[in-house]
């Protein structure tokens, strides 16, 4: 088992370093540059390309990206181009907005998707479970861009209820915690809760199906404590799976609804960097957002070995 362990560890590891080769090159292939972008369309052949030489722009690509991979595995994340102040401090004033962001995401939708997902999964086939897949399917289909400009419309401009604009500094008491973030992790919590639902349900109807619990069933053990004692225990790697992949979601639809509404965390980050073509910002955030589903997928991986008997048992 810890041979196993260690080798989705060292996947995991692989896949990042991968996954860094891709970002450096796909970034370094976005239009326009970044020594023109900082002075300015009026400023001479001369003065770019020296701005580029100091900037280090003007080197091979292959040692540009040796250079910064060093730099990501001593903690140095380089200089913004745009704001000449280290990467690793912009966003370190972003990342705990986006954090919060994340895990007020994650505390209302886990606990809501599962228990509707395994209530649906106890009673299916009944009205409740045909309006659960009905509701899900219609809130996956409907993308989060729209989602969120129709809650600002409703909820902000017309009833006027809720904040449009978001600001982790603004928070003085919970009632205006619920009234800047209501908007943002409703947006990110239909996607997920919804995705969630329907994987969660389908691993737990996977193991009521099971010939244990059927013997279980026979024996005249109740529903609920079927679920609970027998066929939860097993469905915890399915589910764990579920929960990753549905919370990998965030690390997109956190990109789309932090510019919607404005909120101060990494993505909105990332998305100015882009427009400033400030590479070694955007490579930074980007890195981030893969490691961040990286762990995530890596963690449910350990997740389902640790919760198969064969695996811990060998």
């Amino acid at each position: 088992m810890l041979k196993l362990v260690a080798s989705r560890l060292a996947l995991g590891i692989l896949s990042l370093l991968l996954v860094s080769a891709a970002v450096f090159a796909i970034t370094s292939l976005l239009p326009g540059d970044a020594a023109e972008e900082l002075l300015g369309q009026y400023a001479t052949r001369e003065t770019v390309e020296a701005l580029r030489a100091s900037l280090g722009l003007d080197q091979p690509a292959p040692l540009r990206y040796l250079h910064w991979l060093g730099g990501l595995l001593t903690g140095d994340f380089g200089r913004s181009l745009a704001n000449n102040v280290p990467v690793a401090q912009l966003i370190g004033a972003r990342l705990p907005n986006s954090l919060m962001l994340a895990g007020a995401t994650a505390v209302v939708s886990v606990p809501l998707a599962l228990a509707i997902g395994i209530t649906a999964a106890m009673w299916r086939g009944s009205l409740y479970d045909r309006a659960v897949s009905v509701l899900t399917l219609s809130i996956v289909s409907v993308p989060e861009f729209l989602v969120a400009t129709a809650s600002v419309l409703v909820f902000a401009v017309h009833l006027r209820w809720l904040s449009a604009l978001s600001a982790a500094s603004d928070i003085t008491s919970l009632a205006q915690f619920f009234r800047l973030f209501a908007l943002p992790v409703a947006t990110l919590c239909c996607v997920i809760v919804a995705q969630m639902i329907r994987l969660s349900r389908a691993a737990i109807i996977d193991q009521l199906r099971a010939p244990y619990v059927e013997m279980a069933v026979l024996k005249g053990v109740g529903p609920l404590r079927v679920v609970l004692r027998h066929a939860l225990p097993n469905a915890i790697g399915p589910i764990a799976n579920a929960i990753a992949l549905s919370l990998s979601y965030l690390i997109g639809g956190v990109i789309i609804v932090e510019t919607i509404f404005n909120y101060p965390g990494i993505a909105k980050l990332m998305v100015d960097g882009v427009s400033t073509r400030d590479l070694p910002l955007v490579q930074a955030c980007a890195m981030i957002f893969c490691a961040g589903y990286l762990l995530l997928v890596t963690v449910a991986d350990l997740c389902a070995i640790l919760s198969n008997p064969r695996l811990r048992h060998p």
